[in-house]
This record gives C-alpha cells, structure tokens and sequence, in this order.
C-alpha cells in the first residue's frame, strides 16, 4: 500500500451533488454562474436535496417549512448567556448549540428517510437562527425572532441587526450563500460523510462537519483576510506589506485552491458584489485594497483568488463581525452537509481507509526492570 498525502488526487465516493471538472463548480449539472446569477438560497437548497430545481409550490413550500423550523430551544439559547464571552469563538458556541440541538429533537436516532429529511430542514432554519442569537447574547442584547416574511438571507440580517436589510444586502448574503452552498468532497463535507456511515445521526454528522469547517486552512480562510485587511490599513500600504509576506514565503489567506489550477469560479461573482458594498457604505477602501492584493499575489505567484479573499470585505460591508465569518459559511454549507449525508445514508459503507506504516519493525516486548 502506498499513502498519498492529504487523499490528494483520490476519488473516495460517487456523488450526484456537485463536481468541480476542468475549474467549472456545478450542483447537480447546473453552472455556479447560472445560479450564482439566477437563483435563490431556497432554490438552491431544494436542488441539493432532490437533484433538480423546484416547481413553484415545491420552491413555497420549502419557504414555509424552513420559517416554521427556525426557533429554536429556550434552553440552547439559554446556555449561550453562561458562556465566557471573551473565550469562546463562534465557531466553538455553534458546534455545541448544534450538538444540544440533537438533545431536543425526539426522533434524532430516528434513521427512517422522512425523518432524516425533517431534520435536513431543522438543522437548515435553525444555524442562522443560533448565530445571530449567540451574536446578539454577546454583546448583552436580546435574540430577535425570525420572521415569516422575509426570505432565508434577509432573516439572516434581520436577526443579527434587528432592522429589516436593504436590498443589495439581501442580494449579496443570498448570493455568498449560494456560493457557499456545497463544493464536492471537501474537508467537512468529507467528514460529515465519514461520521454518518458508521450510521451515526445526521445531528453527529453536522457537529463533525463543523469540527472540520472551524480550521483556517478551510472555513476560517476569509476571517483571516479580513484580519490582513485591517493590518494593512490602507491602500498605499499594501504593497510593502505583501511583498514582505511574498519575499518571505509567508502564506497569503485567501489565494489558491487545491482543486482549481486556473482560479475559483465563485470568486469573481463577489469580487462584483464588494464593489458595490464598499462603494455604497463609502468604504471602497476596502475593495481597492483587495484588488491591488489580489493583482500582486496573483501576478506573481499566480494564484488566483478564491472564494474567501473577495466574500471578507463583503460581510465587513454588511457588518457582520469578522469572526462570524466562518459559522456564516456553515449557516450555507449546512445545505450541502445535509445533502451529502442524505445520499450516504441511501447507499451506505462504511468509510474505512487504511494507513502506510512507517514505524519501526518487529519488535520484542522487554519487562520493564530491563529497559
């Protein structure tokens, strides 16, 4: 048996949710453009979970399901207030909220396909719910209820702000989540799948998921743009402070991809929207800087950008707090998780890769007063 470092290259599954073939992102057939430009989340969502777009009742009853799920236990919310704030990452309070989601859901361990599918659409309404509320409970301030006539995006901004969102936030959060929505056989997708077919619940396996999503080499990426964003300040100071990282041979968040040799197809779409938000808010600042890092970093490592460089300024503009970043990409990619978990479910094995030994050979027990 020989290893290959990181399954790079290995083809661990088959799955109808999504491909990345030739630098081109599709759910399901359909383009990440076309969506990018055309769909809703929702439409999205029921995509992934029944290969193929919705009729128009299908699309209203979704809608309705997902409003009627996104309130969430007194009691979850409740643990949020016993945290220490100044400790505790999001990521941290959400995985543990997800976790106690399970605790009050009677039928968790229910594994019968109408039951997992009811509890694709609870986990769906009730992760912006759990963020936005945690976000809230921090800062000493009340959960806001969600609405049922606000689509899932505008929910989003609505709970976490209090006032109902303009427009062009809603446009940009509906399309960050349909960027977000699935991307193949990533890490936490990987993981979630690795969980449920040991036929663990579907609770187990978005914990899991979002065990693996809170690392910056995947979820955490573009909580650490916006990190160098704000060191950097300015746009006259971008050039010294990257060409110091480049010469240095430092890592630069937010560029390259493993799977794209020619650039993330998702990028340019909020590239467009960080434009228009910085512009709006009278930050462009924020955007210009982008632009020059990206010119740079690509120009001379060619590694263009992906999805997290341009999606950072895009939730600064909205303001969201910058370490909220990375569970608003769960609040998206939960879509996908579920989705890939409902088609392991439907034709499990068990997930049991082997490992290439390189310790050392036979060896012989010696008693210890010998040793």
């Amino acid at each position: 048996m020989t290893s290959t470092r990181g399954l790079e290259g290995v083809v661990a599954t088959q799955s109808a949710i999504s491909s990345i073939i030739d630098d081109t992102l599709t759910y399901v057939g359909y383009d990440i453009d076309d969506l990018a430009n055309n769909a809703s989340f929702e439409e999205v969502v029921y995509l992934l979970w029944h290969q193929r777009l919705p009729k128009q009742d299908e699309l209203d009853q979704l809608k309705q399901q997902l409003a009627e799920h996104m309130a969430v236990p007194d009691e979850v919310l409740a643990h949020f207030k016993t945290y220490d704030i100044k400790s505790v990452h999001p990521m941290t309070a959400l995985r543990t909220a997800v976790s106690m989601l399970g605790l009050f859901d009677e039928a968790a361990e229910d594994m019968s396909d109408e039951a997992n599918y009811l509890k694709a659409i609870k986990l769906q309404a009730k992760l912006p719910t759990l963020v936005t509320a945690f976000a809230r409970v921090r800062k000493g301030e009340e959960p806001v209820q969600p609405r049922h006539d606000l689509t899932y995006a505008a929910n989003f901004l609505y709970m976490l702000s209090g006032k109902e969102p303009e427009a062009i936030e809603v446009e940009a959060f509906d399309k960050a989540l349909v960027l977000h929505a699935d991307h193949e056989l990533n890490a936490s997708t990987f993981t979630a799948r690795v969980c449920v077919a040991t036929l663990s619940d579907m609770y187990s396996g978005v914990v899991a998921a979002l065990g693996a999503l809170k690392g910056p080499l995947h979820g955490g990426a573009n909580e650490q743009v916006m990190k160098m964003l704000s060191e950097i300040g300015s746009v006259e100071n971008v050039e010294s402070y990257i060409q110091t990282k480049l010469d240095n041979k430092e890592k630069i968040m937010g560029f390259g991809h493993r799977v794209y040799r020619k650039g993330d197809p998702r990028a340019k779409h909020l590239r467009e929207m960080s434009q228009k938000l910085t512009t709006l808010r009278g930050e462009s600042k924020w955007y210009e800087m982008s632009v020059k890092i990206d010119e740079l970093v690509t120009g001379q490592k060619n590694l263009p950008p992906n999805v997290d460089f341009y999606s950072a300024s895009v939730y600064h503009s909205l303001n969201i707090d910058h370490d909220l970043f990375t569970p608003i990409f769960a609040v998206s990619r939960v879509s996908g998780w579920t989705a890939h978990i409902l088609e392991q479910y439907a034709d499990n094995r068990l997930i049991r890769p082997r490992a290439e030994y390189t310790g050392p050979g036979m060896q012989t027990y010696v008693p210890i007063n010998e040793r």
